[in-house]
């Protein structure tokens, strides 16, 4: 276990003379980052030693303020819009993905585009074009708005149906009950998604999916590791930030299986009355949170007092994605 820099000298007002202090620390493994995020800032870091600022991302390259915050301190510029782009510029597509007309819109205006979409997200999108081609009516589990969805969505507009829970699927009119397909988010509650599925394959029961899950592995990893966690603490802090889906889902995971849950950016956002009562709190971060924001967090208990600082590990994760074709192509070019 790395040993974690004080953050009393720089936060003396963090701990109060008489201050709440759980005794024990439990981090749950794995945790932060998966290969899709890491590959995602490589890529608007790399573009930025390649090609120098400013590189214009479309959207937060992923979901955590802190990392947009340092990139943008880097000279990347993040726009909402494709079309807020200067003609001709770089601009990087996030990692939740795009859909069709985005590239259109980038081509129109001569954008240099570097596509930083998930090659777990990629796959969902090819599964919604396969299935749209076949004449299938495509029900998508998912959350309305996420860019995820949007993104996904727009690869067959005409073809997708978006539902959240299995509430809605009672109501669901397709054009034939037995040509239906299903995908969804990646980042989605894995046990509530199953009772989605269940309920789906009750009401059409030739449903078809993907040969996998399109749940992403870190997504699944990190529910079954913050469930564990949750047995045996008091209290689950989830770093990452509020428009983050799979950190969202692991506050609820950790509610759901006993244990007081509240997700935060960073430590400074720690309230008192959290920790009366607490001896064992544990940590995990969502997929994008930066490891850095639960080296911060730990210090913070450990200038309480706790000096019990373990990790708790249920699965090895070893995946690694790529940087996209783009920045391999340029780094080969300069060598």
């Amino acid at each position: 276990m790395a040993e974690f820099p004080s953050t009393l000298a720089l936060y003396p007002e963090r701990m109060p003379a008489t201050a709440t202090a759980p005794k024990r620390v439990l981090l749950a493994a794995p945790r932060g980052y998966c290969a899709g995020v890491d590959r995602a800032v490589q890529t608007v870091e790399r573009a930025l030693e390649l090609h120098g600022a400013p590189v214009y991302v479309r959207k937060e390259i992923v979901h955590n303020k802190h990392v947009v915050e340092e990139l943008a301190k880097r000279g990347a510029i993040f726009v909402e819009q494709e079309t807020e782009v200067p003609e001709g510029a770089m601009v990087v597509f996030s990692a939740h993905g795009v859909a069709p007309s985005v590239h259109e819109n980038a081509a129109s205006r001569g954008l240099r585009t570097i596509d930083a979409t998930c090659p777990l997200v990629t796959k969902v999108h090819v599964s919604a074009r396969r299935f749209a081609a076949q004449g299938y009516t495509i029900i998508m589990i998912g959350h309305e708005g996420h860019e995820e969805v949007e993104g996904t969505t727009g690869e067959a507009p005409e073809s997708i149906v978006l539902i959240e829970t299995a509430d809605e699927v009672e109501d669901l009119v397709v054009p034939d009950p037995d040509k239906v397909a299903f995908i969804t988010q990646t980042t989605l509650s894995v046990d509530e998604t199953a009772e989605v599925i269940a309920a789906l394959r009750a009401k059409f029961p030739g449903i078809v999916s993907s040969k996998s899950d399109d749940i992403c592995y870190a997504t699944t990893n990190r529910q079954i590791a913050v469930k564990q966690l949750a047995r045996e603490c008091d209290l689950v802090l989830v770093i990452g930030s509020t428009n983050s889906s799979n950190s969202n889902r692991l506050v609820e995971v950790a509610r759901e299986h006993g244990a007081a849950s509240h997700l935060i950016d960073n430590h400074t956002q720690v309230q008192e009355e959290w920790l009366e009562g607490v001896v064992t709190v544990g940590i995990t971060s969502g997929a994008s949170a930066p490891e850095e924001l639960v080296e911060s967090l730990v210090s913070f208990f450990r200038d309480r007092g706790a000096d019990d600082v373990s990790e708790l590990r249920t699965v090895h994760e070893d995946v690694r994605f790529m940087l996209p074709k783009e920045i391999r192509d340029e780094v080969a070019a300069r060598a």
